[in-house]
């Protein structure tokens, strides 16, 4: 066994990329970022022991190149390669590749990320081994099979994409007149994103909360939970406001929903850190699987700061072999923690990206305050890439003490240049529904026209 990795090629960018260099400078271990034309100057670049140009701006000829990304981890000296989240973190082929050129994918198995990979795959598993399920189909690909099965689920009802997540190719559907432009949609949506148009359809629960367990497994077999984020806070299916511990879960449906995450861990033979994400029906007091994330989650510094542990480090150490560091009676909850996603985007004109130069940069400082960021004055946001950031963590005795700080950490960030979300999640923070943790999946979007009403 070896005790640990020597040098590390970090196949992403912006902040996850920062992120992993400083893992890795933790432990000792070399990083060599590779990066893109537009992001010559990063500040992953920069921190990092060395930086290679790994192509263009566009991602299909830098960050999606699969042989372009292994030439470089070779011809750097690199023994690993770390994906962080989204491009190729959930590639199994990409995983496959790596293993093939002897270099170590710091992540789950190419198995893994094929079983949790597919959606329909995985509820298959959940439910072989008692994961609760939501009333839903197996795969559809025309619309006359979803017709004829709509009504043994019932309205209303969700279309998903079969081949993939992160909110692509998902259309809500309460009546039947709806179905076959909602089937349509999500097909094309599907077939555009993943390259596969098959779909299923599950039932869709009006009063939820979005909660997920984050996990660390390691090759020794040991599995254990971090407890739990609430991510209910979404626009289009995508976070901008994660916390934990979920507020309002009784303790024994908490427990369950832990159980539930290590059990399909466990069963799974899952290795490295992951996600296993759940739907909770406010109005039953009941949960079902979602889906599980085989990479690292970009909230992940939620349960670091309520935790302590470092997820990312972990991933390194596992990667090498070696035994996770903690155990589940030492994981122990410190108070309560927020994150907001900081997003380049213009909340009362939709929420258009908003590209450019980082004129002013002055994030908000101080104790139980932390900022993963790649920006700085003077940096400029593509328009290739996702428009996100930072993220802005902090942490308070309680959740209202935790809220507190959060607004006044939004209200003291000075960002000139960019339109951010900065002024729309202020407006969040001050919503008595959201300080009393009276919300669910849909509040955030309800509220959105609100902020764009008084903003004009």
């Amino acid at each position: 066994m070896r005790t640990m990795l020597n040098r590390v090629f970090v196949a992403n960018r912006g902040e996850i990329a920062v992120r992993i260099v400083k893992a890795c400078h933790s432990l000792g271990i070399e990083a060599v970022v590779g990066f893109s034309e537009p992001d010559r100057g990063s500040l992953a670049a920069q921190i990092a022991d060395r930086a290679v140009c790994i192509g263009p701006g566009p991602t299909a000829a830098s960050y999606l190149s699969q042989g372009r990304l292994i030439s470089a981890a070779l011809g750097t000296g690199c023994d690993a390669l770390h994906p962080g989240y989204g491009f190729l973190a959930e590639n199994a082929s990409f995983a496959e590749l790596c293993g093939d050129n002897d270099l170590t994918f710091v992540g789950p198995t190419p198995e893994n990320v094929k079983s949790m990979g597919n959606k329909l795959e995985a509820r298959r598993l959940a439910q072989a081994y008692d994961i609760p399920l939501a009333a839903g189909s197996v795969r559809i690909n025309d619309f006359s099979h979803a017709e004829a099965i709509a009504d043994d689920i019932g309205m209303p009802l969700l279309f998903k994409a079969a081949a993939g997540g992160g909110g692509r190719g998902i259309r809500i559907v309460r009546d039947r007149a709806e179905l076959r432009g909602a089937f349509e949609q999500a097909a094309a949506e599907a077939q555009a994103a993943f390259g596969d148009r098959a779909l299923f359809m599950e039932r869709y629960i009006e009063n939820a909360r979005h909660v997920e367990v984050q996990i660390l497994a390691d090759i020794q077999g040991n599995v254990v939970h971090l407890a739990e984020r609430d991510c209910s806070l979404q626009r289009r299916y995508q976070k901008m406001v994660e916390e934990a511990p979920s507020v309002g879960l009784a303790d024994d449906l908490r427990a369950e929903i832990h159980a539930a995450a290590v059990r399909l861990t466990q069963k799974i033979g899952y290795v490295s850190a992951g996600t296993v994400e759940f739907i909770v029906d406010l109005d039953r007091g009941s949960f079902y699987f979602l889906e599980m994330n085989t990479r690292i989650q970009v909230e992940h510094p939620v349960t670091e700061m309520l935790t302590g542990v470092d997820i990312v480090a972990e991933q390194l150490r596992i990667a090498a072999g070696l035994p996770l560091s903690v155990k589940q009676e030492d994981v122990a909850l410190g108070g309560h923690v927020i994150e907001c996603r900081i997003n380049a985007e213009a909340p009362a004109r939709g929420f258009n990206p908003s590209p450019g130069r980082v004129m002013r940069w002055r994030p908000p400082t101080g104790d139980h305050i932390r900022l993963d960021t790649h920006a700085f004055e003077g940096w400029v946001i593509s328009p290739y890439y996702d428009s996100l950031l930072g993220k802005l963590i902090v942490r308070g005795q309680d959740r209202p003490a935790a809220v507190e700080r959060m607004s006044e950490a939004l209200a003291t960030f000075e960002i000139e240049g960019p339109e951010t979300t900065l002024p729309f999640l202020s407006y969040v923070f001050d919503k008595p529904d959201f300080r009393e943790g009276h919300f669910n999946t849909r509040w955030l979007e309800a509220i959105a026209p609100g902020f764009a009403a008084d903003a004009a």
